[in-house]
């Protein structure tokens, strides 16, 4: 299967050398470039995508705003944010606007090749724990909501507690032992967390813990 990737960086240089590094691959291909976030949209309502890469800071329309447009669309491409600083605002703001990870501009070329071919399978390419620390402190911004938010009351118990220990930024193995479960049981529940939630990975369901009140800043 090949991995279609759109380049969304206002610097040619810059999408140059990250193509030359994807065309390489034989399972990736590069299907076409975008300077700013209104060309990022254009681009992915023209052709197939399954991986955005995008830069954040840009011209005429952010990534931030390009990624809330392009993660609403039907069959949405995976979205990864690229970033200079890892505990940048627009790194939480393109979190919550559906991006499924980001990675710094300087990433060696093995560590963007894993990355893209973890979000074309399914997954995330941020640690829960890294989202925590971004979501600690910028999370002052969120409206200030109560734990019944919505979707919270689709989940069991049980799930209500998986989903804080995930949000806590613990691994599967780590909330097993903490819960008294077994890890395949764990997977399980997150699944259906997932699911239930509408929500695309570990990620997300941590940003929706924040949002709906479920965890805090302050809670450890």
């Amino acid at each position: 299967m090949t991995v279609r990737i759109a380049l969304v960086d206002d610097q040619a240089m810059l999408r140059m050398g990250f193509r030359m590094v994807l065309e390489a691959q034989p399972d990736m291909e590069v299907v076409g470039e975008a300077s700013d976030g209104e060309e990022a949209i254009a681009l992915v309502e023209r052709v197939a995508v399954d991986v955005v890469l995008m830069d954040v800071r840009m011209p005429n329309l952010d990534g931030v705003a390009a990624t809330a447009q392009i993660t609403k669309m039907a069959n949405p491409p995976r979205v990864l944010i690229l970033t200079t600083f890892d505990l940048d605002e627009y790194v939480y703001a393109g979190l919550r606007a559906g991006a499924s990870g980001f990675l710094l501009k300087d990433v060696p070329p093995d560590g963007l090749l894993h990355a893209i071919r973890v979000l074309a399978a399914g997954d995330a390419v941020v640690a829960p724990a890294v989202t925590r620390r971004l979501l600690d402190k910028f999370a002052h911004r969120l409206p200030a909501e109560d734990s019944a938010g919505p979707g919270i009351d689709l989940l069991t118990e049980r799930e209500r507690q998986v989903l804080l220990e995930m949000a806590r930024g613990l691994s599967n193995a780590e909330i097993a032992k903490r819960l008294y479960l077994s890890e395949a049981t764990v997977k399980t529940h997150v699944a259906h967390i997932l699911m239930k939630l509408g929500l695309r990975d570990r990620v997300q369901a941590v940003v929706f813990a924040y949002e709906t009140g479920l965890i805090t800043p302050s809670a450890r």
